[in-house]
Parts: C-alpha cells; sequence; structure tokens
C-alpha cells in the first residue's frame, strides 16, 4: 500500500522502485522507527520496528521515506471502495488490510477459492501484492493471512487447529504484551490455550483471551463497512425479530419503496442493488440483483428481490434489513403516451432483469455481429440490452442456424468446380434439387499463417423435401477438397 503510494507520488523515481532498499520511518518521541520495509530491505536483513540507525548500520545507502499516516488511510480508504465490487460489506483494516465480508456472496464468484483468486487477480492489476486468507472469524482470517502457510480457506472448524501453530503475533496483540508472554515461555497460539484462562488476564490483560475468543468464534467481532458518498441505503429494524417468507417479502417491499423515493429525487436509477438480512446470531444473509438498465421502479425490484429469498435462511429471527445502491446512474423522468407507447425498452429491460436473476447474467446475451469475412467469428455474444446493427449483405443472405465446428459430409458433385449433386449428412442422402454459389471467401491472414492460402466456396442447396443447407468446399494448397456442412436456413 505504502510503496504503491510512494509510486504515485514520485513518477519513475529510483525511490520506490521494488529492486532498491526502502524503509518508511516515524518518529516516535526522540528516535526514529522503522514502520514498513520493502522486499529489498527485507532482504539485507532490515525488519519492521528496528531503529532507523541501526537499518543505516545494516544498509548505508537505503532509502528512506516520512511515514505519513494520513495519505496512507486515504488510500486505504479508495482501495476499500473498489473492493466493493466482491462484497456489500466491506472495511479498511489498518494499516494496510482489508476486511471483506464473504457470506452470502461467495457463490457468486465460483466459490470461496475462487472469489480469493479473483479478489488477487485484482489487487495484482491495480500494482498491489497481496496475502489473503478466508475462514469464519475475523481474527482467523486476519491471522492466516499473515502467518499462514498453505491453502488461504480454512475449513469450517479448523481455527483451532491452524492457529495452534502460529505465533502469539497472529492474535493481533501489542508488542509488549507478546513479550510479556514469550517472557514466561508462550511462544504459540497452543502455549496460551494450556494456560488456565482465569490467571490470564490478571497476568497480561483483558485483550488476550478477547483475541483469542475472537479468532476461534467464541466472542463476537464486528467489522464496521464502509458507504461510499453516492450510495443510496435505507435500513429497516424490527421490535421483535421475523423469520416468514411474507414478513420477508413485506420488509423488500418497504425498503424498495423507500429506495426509489430517494432514486426520484436525484434523477438517478439503481444498476446493483444487496439486500443484507442481520439475523440475532450475528450472521449476515444477504442478497443482490443487478439489472440491466438503471431503474427505480419498486414493483420491479421486489420482484427481483423476492425471487431471490429461497436463498435467505433466517436462523432464529432477522432483526434488521438494510438495502443500498451500490451502483446507480442518472435516469430522468420520461413522458409515457396514452396509448401506452414508449414501453418497449422498459418492458424489455424487466424482462432481462428476470431472466438473470433465474439462470444468471453470462446465460443472457444477445448475438451481436462483428467485422469478419469467416462466418463463425461475425457473431458473438453481447448486452442484452445492446441494439443490432443488421451488417450482412442483403445479396449474401446467411443461414439462422450455424454448427459448430461444421461438420463433415460426403458430396457427389458433376465436376470438381459444380455444387453438389447428393449429399450424405449424419447418414442421410440428401438429393439436391436447387443450388446457387459459390460464394468465395478467403481466410484472414493477418490472424494466422496458416490462413494465408486458404480457401472456403460456400453453396446454398435445397433438397429434395425443402430443406435448405449452407455447405461449402474447403480448398488449401497440396490437399485434397473437403466438404463441410455449416448452416441451416429457416
Amino acid at each position: 500500500m505504502r510503496q504503491r503510494r510512494l509510486r504515485q507520488d514520485n513518477g519513475l523515481s529510483s525511490t520506490a522502485r521494488p529492486d532498491n532498499p526502502l524503509v518508511i520511518a516515524a518518529t516516535e518521541g526522540q528516535h526514529r522507527t522503522v514502520v514498513a520495509v520493502n522486499a529489498a530491505a527485507a532482504a539485507r536483513g532490515i525488519a519492521a520496528g528496528m531503529a532507523l540507525a541501526r537499518a543505516r548500520v545494516i544498509d548505508p545507502q537505503v532509502n528512506v521515506e516520512a511515514a505519513r499516516p494520513l495519505d496512507d488511510a486515504r488510500a486505504l480508504d479508495r482501495l476499500t471502495v473498489q473492493m466493493l465490487r466482491f462484497s456489500p460489506l466491506v472495511s479498511p483494516s489498518p494499516p494496510d488490510g482489508l476486511w471483506i465480508d464473504a457470506t452470502g456472496v461467495a457463490h457468486l464468484f465460483g466459490g470461496e477459492a475462487m472469489m480469493l483468486g479473483t479478489i488477487t487477480r485484482r489487487l495484482r492489476a491495480l500494482g498491489f501484492t497481496a496475502r489473503v486468507a478466508i475462514a469464519d472469524t475475523p481474527g482467523a482470517a486476519w491471522a492466516w493471512a499473515h502467518y499462514g502457510r498453505g491453502d488461504p480457506v480454512l475449513m469450517c472448524g479448523a481455527e483451532k487447529h491452524a492457529l495452534d501453530r502460529l505465533s502469539l503475533k497472529a492474535l493481533r496483540l501489542a508488542d509488549a504484551t507478546v513479550q510479556a508472554l514469550r517472557h514466561v515461555g508462550l511462544k504459540s497460539v497452543a502455549d496460551l490455550r494450556q494456560l488456565p484462562r482465569a490467571t490470564v488476564p490478571v497476568r497480561f490483560g483483558r485483550d488476550v483471551l478477547l483475541r483469542l475468543d475472537q479468532a476461534l468464534g467464541h466472542a463476537p467481532e464486528a467489522i464496521t463497512p464502509i458507504l461510499p458518498p453516492l450510495a443510496k441505503r435505507r435500513r429497516l429494524s424490527f421490535v421483535e425479530p421475523i423469520a416468514t417468507p411474507e414478513d420477508l417479502q413485506r420488509t423488500i417491499d418497504h425498503l424498495t419503496g423507500e429506495l426509489c423515493a430517494d432514486l426520484e429525487k436525484s434523477q438517478e436509477g439503481a444498476r446493483q442493488l444487496d439486500l443484507l438480512f442481520e439475523r440475532v446470531d450475528g450472521r449476515i444473509e444477504a442478497l443482490r440483483i443487478r439489472t440491466a438498465h438503471p431503474s427505480r421502479d419498486p414493483l420491479h425490484m421486489a420482484k427481483l428481490l423476492g425471487a431471490k429469498l429461497t436463498d435467505v435462511d433466517p436462523g432464529f429471527g432477522i432483526e434488521a434489513a438494510v438495502l443500498t445502491a451500490w451502483r446507480v446512474a442518472p435516469l430522468q423522468a420520461t413522458q409515457l403516451a396514452t396509448d401506452g407507447g414508449n414501453t418497449g425498452e422498459r418492458n424489455l429491460g424487466e424482462l432481462v432483469d428476470r431472466l438473470i436473476s433465474r439462470v444468471g447474467a453470462d446465460n443472457v446475451f444477445r448475438i451481436t455481429h462483428i467485422a469478419s469475412d469467416i462466418p463463425e467469428r461475425t457473431a458473438v455474444p453481447g448486452s442484452p440490452m445492446k441494439p443490432v446493427e443488421n451488417l450482412w449483405p442483403k445479396d449474401l443472405p446467411r443461414p439462422v442456424r450455424l454448427l459448430s465446428p461444421p461438420e463433415p459430409i460426403q458430396v457427389i458433385a458433376m465436376l470438381p468446380d459444380y455444387p453438389p449433386a447428393k449429399f450424405v449428412w449424419r447418414q442421410r442422402t440428401h438429393i439436391v434439387r436447387s443450388a446457387d454459389g459459390p460464394e468465395r471467401i478467403f481466410g484472414e491472414w493477418w490472424r494466422h499463417a496458416s490462413e494465408v492460402r486458404e480457401v472456403r466456396d460456400y453453396f446454398r442447396v435445397e433438397n429434395d423435401t425443402g430443406e435448405r443447407y449452407w455447405l461449402f468446399r474447403a480448398e488449401r494448397p497440396g490437399q485434397a477438397h473437403h466438404w463441410y456442412l455449416h448452416g441451416m436456413f429457416a
């Protein structure tokens, strides 16, 4: 975090380059202490907590930057906001960490392991190196990310066994407390757990047992999530916990109505909504929906959220609900015609939203066209809300269905350059009654050298039962001709 901030501040100066030893020092009383080092400085034996004078003895050429905690905190807050794409509950963990609550959202990324991989790649793309871990408690996740070795995903109930091997620093204790524990011979978490609990607070303070219990899940530890300045949020608390689907749906109706009223005042529409149900046992049940276009229709949003209520486990009851519009976009009021016009795009958007909520965003798309001579390259999945322009030449019609890949066929032709008189496809013989072609298509040599001399001759043919097919003859230098069936016309 600090090194990337220095690179941004100093441009390409040698000070912030990762191959040069760099330390960040803070003034504590009359002394200057190293608070952070880069990999090059650590390789020379310099470590955080060391006096700056000693670090200069180890390496007189070490580069020193003054600590700027306020700038570091602002940079961490900006990074925390970017991590909201992974979870609605994200909080900074100063000086250089992040909490990301994965409850109810890990499945959106293919599971916990794939979610960690996605987060790591995102941080790497932003210029950060990171150690990540996921566990049932924030304390265990912090400990495993900083000091653990092996699989970054701690399985449910594995915290005690995994933390026993770690040093006492993994419990986020003050340095003075760690030194006091080591003075009496305690080196690992397992050593600490063997002490009588009644004697620990008296000798070492109450924080020791609190941090241990938080890491093992015996004491609660809540993170305070951040809220971006532009996000709209509505919260509803209950006098008595609720649990029935009817009560949850009424909660959704109430929150979407209030949130859409806020969006109407700001002339905005929501693109992503997160609904959090806070259970009485401290767990969070999360629902997330995305819309194809900005929307502030409370009925539409309530239907999308209500369709996901089967994923909510109320446990012993839900004591509060929070609805947040994390992504918004400008949405001006529109004048509708008295005959119901101007509703086509809105209705299409609502249909797309419902389909996405049922089958997933990856399975809802519209085929769009790109410029290419090779037929199978011209159609690609695109946004379902993006208008499609017809790029096909009217005199060169294309079939409504293409086979991927084209299937080989056996052909009988009168002459090599003539259209086929008969072909066999999938063990069925087709007698050709009429044919049109050839339409010659050359390979795209700028894509790959193997296509420099590739030639296809396409024919539109109709068999004796009225079925129409799209066939082509592939020609390559030094090889025999091969015939393929590529598509079927309606």
